[in-house]
């Protein structure tokens, strides 16, 4: 922020360098950005083969400019054709205008050297010179009007009444030099807001920020009804936000933006969960479920990060969804198992596979979001407990039923990585039940299902056998070694799994009983 200060400008006190004005679409005659200054004045400073200190102006040059206006007009006209040759649409306003003058040749310099000031309203009849001193070494002179700047200005206003009436003032060190010009050219404004529709959002709170160091309220009013209005999102949203907190509990009232990013509601309400929950999980457009689906998981995955007061409704609702989805695949797969099923034409069977389709990509996405939040075991759980479901498995045509293989399959690469905890009594019913209708399932797994990754499951199925007792292990691995050796390629490949239960069961003992036994003959040694 701008530390200004307000002093009385003297005589000679004050160098005004050469400034090139810009007009604005809007009409207004501002600065250019610091950059284009500096560069201006590197440009100027190079072409001088000794620098020299610049000399004032003839005080004949100054009345005559003062007093003749036509000529001043003149001189703006041909300077704004200048400027805005590039840009037809650029107009100045009716109660701006521009003086220009030039310098004396001075020794050793051969260019003219232009001095430009601005004037707001009637220059015949300002009363005030204003010098806006930039912190990149610009200033700026501008002939305004004292009852204009104390009538909007609360900052100019106790200035100026603690000086006796000056005919110069110089405010120093702008921060902006460019807006502050704009911010004098609004006071002459009958509506603000207006002038700021074509703005964009960054230069309005450039504007705001610099009507907050002046105290000019009106302008503050329009900037905030403007950003209330104006479209802005992403990291525009954070600088807005931020640039107009402070002004919380002031007069103007900042609710109506803050409004756009914050609720009154502490905590989502279960039923816009639910509702978004239903809409995407129910849908039968194919890309639009699939494209919110990976949205709504991005989402969620930013809450987990940073929010903890809504985790527990989250949960409540996607296993309330596990829940219906589990229910409609029971009843398809009732229906699917029914005698003569298979000789029905395929448009009685089509839809039945469209939906088994349906229910176990949302179970699969749910599992995500689960897994993500660190919360399936209690997944795990009901799919593992899923007898009834399990038991329909071989009635059903393979066609159909290897569609509910990837869940089990997800949740072996689940446990394997880490992903999910259930216990012991869990993992070892999950293998019980599901295990055997994977092995069936898996050479349809492995051809018609395209995002089916065979090594990450084996390695998945192989790490959750190993974390049963031994004698759990030897179980399943024996079960998987038989259907292993009849089928081949078509059942999952274990063997890193069974070599490590093989090393546990054969090898580990002997390794152990000649550790002790050398321990023994150490401690009879000592």
């Amino acid at each position: 922020m701008a530390d200004l200060r307000v002093r009385r400008v003297e005589s000679g006190h004050t160098k005004i360098r050469n400034v090139p004005i810009a007009v604005t679409p809007e009409g207004f005659w501002c600065c250019p950005a610091p950059v284009v200054i500096q560069k201006t004045l590197k440009n100027h400073n190079q072409n001088k083969p000794k620098p020299q200190p610049s000399l004032p102006p003839s005080k004949t040059s100054l009345q005559k400019t003062s007093t003749n206006v036509t000529n001043k007009k003149s001189h703006a006209t041909q300077l704004r054709s200048r400027i805005t040759s590039d840009d037809p649409r650029s107009l100045a306003s009716d109660n701006m205008l521009i003086s220009s003058e030039r310098k004396p040749k001075t020794n050793g310099d051969n260019q003219h050297v232009r001095k430009i000031s601005v004037a707001f309203g009637q220059p015949e009849t300002s009363d005030l010179k204003m010098i806006l001193s930039g912190k990149e070494g610009v200033a700026v002179r501008m002939s305004v009007h004292r009852d204009i700047l104390v009538e909007h200005s609360k900052f100019l206003a106790e200035k100026l009444s603690r000086q006796s009436p000056v005919p110069s003032i110089e405010i120093g060190d702008c921060d902006d030099v460019e807006i502050y010009v704009e911010i004098i050219g609004l006071m002459y404004c009958k509506d603000v807001k207006q002038r700021l529709i074509k703005q964009n959002v960054a230069r309005v709170l450039r504007i705001l920020k610099a009507a907050e160091l002046l105290g000019f309220g009106t302008c503050i009013k329009s900037c905030l009804e403007y950003l209330e209005a104006a479209p802005w999102a992403g990291e525009e949203e954070e600088t807005v936000v931020s640039s107009v907190q402070h002004l919380q509990g002031t007069k103007y009232g900042i609710s109506p933006i803050l409004k756009r990013v914050t609720s009154d509601i502490s905590k989502p309400p279960n039923d816009t969960l639910t509702s978004i929950m239903e809409l995407v999980l129910k849908s039968n457009e194919d890309r639009g479920r699939r494209e919110m689906k990976s949205l709504v998981l991005k989402l969620l995955r930013e809450n987990s990060l940073v929010i903890d007061g809504s985790v527990d409704i989250c949960i409540e609702t996607l296993y309330a969804s596990c829940g219906s989805c589990l229910n409609s695949l029971l009843f398809l797969f009732k229906q699917a198992s029914e005698p003569g099923f298979s000789d029905k034409s395929f448009d009685n069977r089509d839809p039945i596979m469209r939906q088994l389709t349906l229910e176990v990509d949302n179970l699969l996405w749910l599992m995500e979001i689960l897994a993500d939040r660190r919360v399936a075991d209690e997944f795990a759980a009901m799919w593992a407990s899923q007898d009834e479901l399990a038991e329909l498995h071989p009635k059903v045509p393979t066609g159909y039923r290897h569609l509910v293989s990837r869940i089990t399959a997800r949740l072996f690469v689940g446990i394997g990585r880490g992903e999910m905890l259930p216990s012991k009594e869990i993992r070892k019913l999950l293998l019980n039940v599901w295990f055997q209708p994977l092995i069936n399932d898996y050479n349809w797994l492995q051809n018609s299902c395209r995002s089916f990754d065979r090594q990450v499951v084996e390695e998945g199925i192989g790490r959750t056998i190993l974390t049963l007792p031994l004698e759990d292990q030897q179980t399943v691995l024996l079960s998987w070694l038989g259907s292993f050796l009849k089928v081949g390629d078509n059942c999952p490949n274990l063997q890193r799994a069974f070599e490590v239960w093989w090393r546990r069961t054969f090898i580990r003992p002997h390794v152990e009983q000649q550790q002790q036994q050398a321990n023994l003959l150490l401690l009879d040694k000592i």
